[in-house]
């Protein structure tokens, strides 16, 4: 997840370029390095690296020091792949909340001690048997949220699949050169191992039409590539239809997620 700051001095590289970022003229190497808590000496250095890279300008390496254009756009490319770590370092510290909300099974009331379980990518609690327990904190009707607390044990969560079919773009038939009987078929059978499919992401105009015409079901159709990833990490097994070089945004996040996942060319 942080394969931008795996390389040696890539961390410092995003500090330094952001500090810079801030376009202070009066910015100093010693500024610098009371900030990252470096030495002056690392700091020259890195900044002699970024310079000689093209992502800083500066006359004779002293300050003021200026951001170019190739150094914003690998600053947002870094300040996004650490976006991305962070949310999921924060996911997980979820699981160690005092709280946690689920959805009541049947009626449920406080102070008993119930099953908390995933279904369908959804965490219940009920008067059921499971891994997990926890303690209802309010009452809660049927399907109503339902806070609980003292969560012990496991909640059981396989990681699902993903089916990507790429599809021709309309340059090369689009749907018409689209073999919908292979898509049904998938659609109806499910994956490599006989699971069903949960939900159904579509990535562009004709892998939208190429749903309609099957009266195929679609669930994921905004940030499919990462919203398919999470899908599967909470246990769903996901069909995705995708529109040519749209398949790559799929590839890059599922296995990314360690996701498994089976790509099939759906043209005829």
């Amino acid at each position: 997840m942080m394969k931008a700051f795996k390389k040696r001095g890539a961390l410092t590289h995003f500090q330094i370029l952001s500090e810079i970022s801030k376009q202070d003229p009066h910015l100093k190497q010693k500024d610098l390095a009371n900030t990252l808590g470096i030495t002056i000496q690392a700091v020259s250095e890195n900044i002699k690296t970024l310079i000689e890279e093209g992502y800083i300008t500066s006359k004779d390496g002293r300050s003021p020091y200026k951001i170019t254009q190739k150094g914003i756009e690998k600053v947002k490319k870094d300040a996004i792949n650490l976006r991305r770590y962070s949310d999921s370092v924060l996911e997980t510290m979820n699981h160690f909340k005092t709280v946690w909300p689920a959805i009541a099974n049947e009626k449920l009331k406080e102070g008993e001690k119930v099953g908390v379980y995933m279904d369908d990518g959804v965490l219940y609690a009920g008067k059921v048997e499971a891994s997990a327990t926890g303690t209802v904190l309010k009452n809660a009707s049927k399907y109503h949220d339902v806070p609980l607390g003292g969560l012990n044990g496991t909640i059981e969560m396989n990681v699902g699949e993903a089916i990507i079919i790429t599809i021709p773009n309309i340059k090369d038939g689009g749907s018409r050169a689209t073999d919908l009987e292979l898509i049904k078929r998938v659609y109806e059978n499910g994956t490599q191992h006989g699971s069903k499919i949960d939900r159904v992401a579509t990535v562009g105009t004709v892998a939208r039409s190429v749903a309609y015409q099957l009266d195929i079901p679609i669930s994921i159709e905004f940030a499919a590539a990462q919203a398919t990833a999470n899908a599967a990490r909470k246990g769903l097994n996901i069909l995705a239809l995708s529109v040519g070089e749209m398949t790559k945004a799929f590839v890059r996040e599922l296995e990314e997620e360690k996701i498994k996942y089976n790509i099939i060319d759906g043209k005829k």
